[in-house]
């Protein structure tokens, strides 16, 4: 066998610089082999991957590493993965960034438009209960109840049942500055009606005597006093947060993986807690002043319906506040449109339902000789 050597490169070094030449045509491989042999211990690492070196080994050698969710790698035998934007995220490959799907209660969700129509329909309802109120406005049954704060609580029930308009559908900045604020006072003036009606009733049967100043008073200045002294607080804790931490809109990464969450930053959150808890605090009183009345006469049997729809309320937000916080994203805007329909449609159900019961299917129940009490001590002797 015959062995002669053959020049096929050189190497050369210039002032540090090192530079190995290699004439691939000069080599003649055996005819065992139909390409050059690889002169590495490992395969490539495509896109999507990157080398990892094992400990103890030659660094020629490495194995392929996927990137990991969020990374990607775009060339062959790349080292690192590259972080994508905080508004992209990797493809199932990881060979490049796509933009992240944004999620939100939006009305095309099922969850989202069931929400929507339930609390359309009680909207519809409550308006017909109003337009019931105002067409028997001179009958027993309304002018016993003060009339006025009624057609007020049922207004509010109105706008309380529209509330989730604001929390369904994308977000937006003036949605997120409005929908809480919103609903609070609107909420707070519902509970606040309530509250004035059933102090009054009861000072009421408390001021018999004709010629009492008290009684005077009551007449013409108790419940609008009530009412306007109540709803302000609620009115004062709206004005100071969003005066000192409004809410904001907010684009959440951290939420899920891969997902854009568009919500709503509540600002403070104890201005959150206080405009709820504020809320909860007239819903007590109203619940504990009704139950004082529970020995009013047999005909009047308002208090009883307030009383129940008190414990309703209660029972809704008391259960809301760990609901809430154990919820994310959509789910979180669910669980306080679910609260608001819940607590609105207790109060049309336990105040009025039965008025409305005894309106159209007993008017022979309806008349003076069977409410004159509740006529007399609370409406024109007031």
């Amino acid at each position: 066998m015959t062995v002669e050597t053959q020049t096929v490169g050189h190497f050369h070094e210039d002032k540090g610089h090192h530079q190995f030449l290699i004439n691939e045509s000069s080599i003649i491989w055996k005819s065992q082999f139909f390409q050059t042999p690889r002169s590495i211990c490992s395969e490539s690492c495509l896109p999507g991957y990157r080398k990892v070196p094992p400990e103890g080994r030659q660094k020629c050698c490495y194995y392929c590493a996927p990137c990991a969710e969020g990374e990607v790698s775009n060339h062959t035998d790349m080292e690192t993965c590259l972080a994508c934007p905080k508004d992209l995220w990797s493809n199932g490959r990881r060979n490049f960034c796509v933009p992240r799907p944004m999620e939100f209660l939006s009305y095309g969700d099922m969850l989202g438009s069931a929400l929507i129509i339930i609390n359309l329909t009680f909207c519809l309802v409550t308006i017909i209960v109003l337009w019931i109120f105002i067409k028997n406005k001179d009958s027993p049954i309304v002018k016993a109840n003060n009339q006025n704060l009624s057609f007020l609580l049922l207004l509010s029930l109105i706008f309380s049942f529209l509330c989730p308009l604001l929390f369904i559908g994308r977000p937006s900045q003036m949605s997120c500055f409005l929908r809480q604020v919103a609903f609070g006072i609107i909420f707070s003036l519902a509970v606040s009606s309530i509250l004035a009606k059933t102090v009054t009733v009861v000072l009421a049967f408390q001021a018999i005597k004709p010629g009492r100043t008290l009684r005077h008073w009551m007449k013409r200045y108790l419940s609008t006093s009530l009412l306007v002294i109540a709803s302000s607080g609620e009115v004062l804790i709206c004005v100071l947060w969003l005066f000192y931490s409004p809410p904001v809109l907010d684009f959440n990464t951290e939420i899920e993986i891969g997902k854009i969450i568009i919500q709503c930053n509540e600002g403070s959150t104890i201005a959150f807690y206080l405009a709820i808890g504020y809320i909860g605090f007239l819903a007590m009183l109203s619940f504990i002043v009704a139950f004082l009345a529970r020995k009013l006469p047999d005909t009047y049997n308002e208090a009883q319906y307030i009383t129940f729809s008190m414990l309703v309320l209660c029972s809704v937000w008391i259960s809301f506040i760990p609901a809430y916080l154990s919820t994310k994203g959509k789910y979180m805007v669910a669980v306080e449109v679910f609260a608001i329909l819940s607590s609105s449609a207790g109060l049309l159900g336990c105040i009025f339902i039965p008025k409305c019961y005894i309106i159209l299917m007993r008017p022979e129940l309806n008349t003076k000789s069977n409410i004159s009490a509740i006529r007399r001590h609370c409406t024109g002797e007031l």
